[in-house]
């Protein structure tokens, strides 16, 4: 140990600092001159108010992207990319295949955002997805639709629907791929003018410095606004960088015009926000000097905050490692007591977070054990081939209904057998799908004994969790539940946002015979132990399920909920966050 290292000690520490802020505190009023700060005020405040603009700007070019990334996919679309070649080349598109083109087109508005319509014309400028006579040139002018031929393929954005000044357009090409890009259609795009708004990305700023902002097209319509008061659009685009008055405050004129729109976005900043800082300044400097004869009474108070800071620090971290939060933390005070402290408890958690990590990779290697076993039980090869013969068989044969099983049965060991580790989490909607499948599949073996339906939250279907959860619970009640019941019985399929905010609840249910709390407790104990399987111990039981939840959620999951009465029927639930977080295994 050093002699300073020995010398350094808290006491030393008090007294040596009450000599520090004294001298800091004179040094600091005589270098802070008011000319020089207030240039740096200045010059902060235009940083500002170009960032401002930079930031309102981006976020235009992002929604004009999004837009220009959507119809880009809608006019590469194999299935209107095949029937717009059929009828480039003479034959016309049947009623069906229209049907076949307007689902095609509503899935895309479906995920879209602020999107009206998106309607498609064929070279011949008629229009595809109705079956009225509507044409493009009816619809926009000559002098549009020769832009959007120049364009080349290219999403040539026009700013307001001449015929509704709530809409904005954009046409593009459609290109045959398979025809050297030869020109077969357009496709129009209608958008609200709410999906222009620019503020919501900016508002922190714009409480600040009470910035106005105002989108206009080529053509000088205004698109979106956030001005409270009139102001004519001729005064403020031909000023730009200049002053202008508006509602009896001065304002600086800014504009930035989209390369990919042409559009121009204007930003009115208050002229006083420039120089506000000025007067606070100098009512800083007074105030400073009274402020500055009662440091020396309070000085010993804030110096020993400072001191016993990384203490409470350390405290506060040492607290939360009881609710399983083991993180170090950083050593940056001088004081040899205190990094002694820190050292030493870093140590420790060190040693901890290796321990439970060896824990927690032992558990998870054991649950991918389980489920590669399972999966690797059938030959995924031989297993599709056979699936596709019987399908083509039965096709040959006009047993549609089998077929269509045959198909189900070959999409549900797909999605059991897959072995990639990327797909280990899905969404709900797969599993939906996959359980669904199921369903059909038990639904033909029991005939009429098996009745079921399946709910869901549109919203939920994009949760991600780990794959083979709810098949796995439904098999459960129609073995345990419907199949112990004299007659036919139901399984209900429900998911849906649950009360506790941002998170989904899926929820099976069935009318089975139901059991009693002793047959409750007895299954809870059992999961504990992790010994409980599914039917004839074949399955991915109900443990192997709670376990898995456990894994992959830690603390963000209550597991399996299992509610039951005798006569009834039974229902299990498990909630689950939409945002797993650092509970997903990557």
């Amino acid at each position: 140990m050093t002699r300073f290292g020995q010398l350094n000690t808290l006491r030393n520490q008090i007294f040596l600092g009450f000599m520090f802020v004294m001298v800091i505190v004179l040094a600091t009023v005589g270098f802070f001159m008011y000319g020089q700060v207030s240039v740096l005020l200045r010059n902060s405040a235009e940083k500002h108010i170009e960032q401002t603009a930079v930031q309102a700007t981006g976020k235009l070019d992002v929604l004009i992207r999004q837009i220009n990334t959507l119809t880009a996919q809608v006019a590469t679309n194999a299935s209107i990319q095949r029937l717009l070649a059929q009828e480039a080349e003479g034959k016309p598109i049947s009623f069906a295949e229209r049907q076949t083109i307007q689902q095609e087109v509503r899935k895309y508005e479906a995920y879209a955002t602020g999107i009206r319509s998106i309607e498609l014309y064929a070279g011949d400028y008629q229009k595809l997805l109705s079956v009225d006579d509507a044409s493009l040139n009816n619809r926009v002018s000559d002098e549009w639709i020769s832009r959007v031929d120049e364009g080349k393929g290219r999403l040539v954005w026009f700013g307001l629907d001449p015929r509704n000044s709530d809409i904005v357009i954009a046409i593009r090409n459609i290109r045959l791929i398979d025809h050297s890009f030869t020109k077969a259609g357009y496709i129009m795009v209608q958008i609200e003018k709410s999906y222009f708004q620019l503020t919501d990305e900016v508002d922190s700023s714009q409480a600040e410095t009470r910035e106005l902002m105002r989108l206009f097209d080529e053509a000088g319509r205004q698109i979106s606004s956030d001005f409270s008061v009139n102001v004519n659009a001729n005064k403020i685009l031909d000023h730009g960088g200049e002053k202008v008055e508006v509602g009896g405050e001065d304002y600086i004129v800014i504009q930035k015009q989209a390369k990919a729109t042409g559009w121009r976005l204007v930003i009115l900043t208050p002229v006083d926000y420039t120089t506000e800082g000025i007067s606070v300044l100098r009512t800083a400097i007074i105030v400073s000097g009274v402020v500055g004869s009662l440091l020396f009474l309070i000085f010993t108070f804030i110096l020993s905050t400072m001191i016993t800071r990384p203490i409470l620090n350390l405290i506060k971290v040492m607290r939360g490692s009881r609710f399983g939060t083991l993180k170090p933390i950083s050593v940056t005070s001088t004081t040899m007591e205190i990094n002694e402290l820190n050292n030493t408890y870093n140590q420790m958690v060190h040693s901890l977070n290796e321990l439970i990590e060896v824990v927690y990779q032992k558990e998870i290697v054991q649950s991918r054990t389980e489920l590669k076993a399972l999966q690797a039980q059938i030959n995924p090869h031989f297993l599709f081939n056979t699936l596709e013969a019987f399908y083509w068989a039965l096709d040959e044969k006009g047993e549609e209904e089998l077929a269509q099983i045959v198909v189900d049965m070959s999409g549900l060991f797909r999605y059991v057998i897959n072995r990639t580790d990327d797909d280990e989490w899905v969404t709900i909607g797969d599993e939906l799908d996959h359980a669904e499948r199921y369903l059909k599949i038990m639904e033909m073996r029991m005939l009429d004994r098996l009745s079921w339906r399946i709910e869901s939250d549109e919203a939920c279907r994009s949760v991600p969790l780990p794959k083979l959860l709810i098949q796995p619970l439904v098999e459960n009640a129609i073995l345990h539940g419907v199949e112990q019941r004299v007659g036919p019985g139901t399984v209900m399929l429900i998911v849906r946002p649950s009360s506790r905010p941002g998170y989904t609840l899926v929820t099976v249910t069935d009318d089975g015979p139901g059991m009693d709390a002793a047959k409750i407790s007895s299954i809870y104990h059992t999961m504990e132990k992790g010994s409980m399987r599914s039917s004839k111990g074949t399955g991915i039981g109900i443990a192997n399920i709670e376990r898995r939840l456990k894994l992959s959620y830690v603390d963000n999951t209550d597991g399996l909920e299992i509610r039951s009465e005798e006569g009834y029927g039974t229902s299990i639930s498990f909630e689950i966050p939409n945002e797993p977080g650092e509970g997903k295994n990557t």
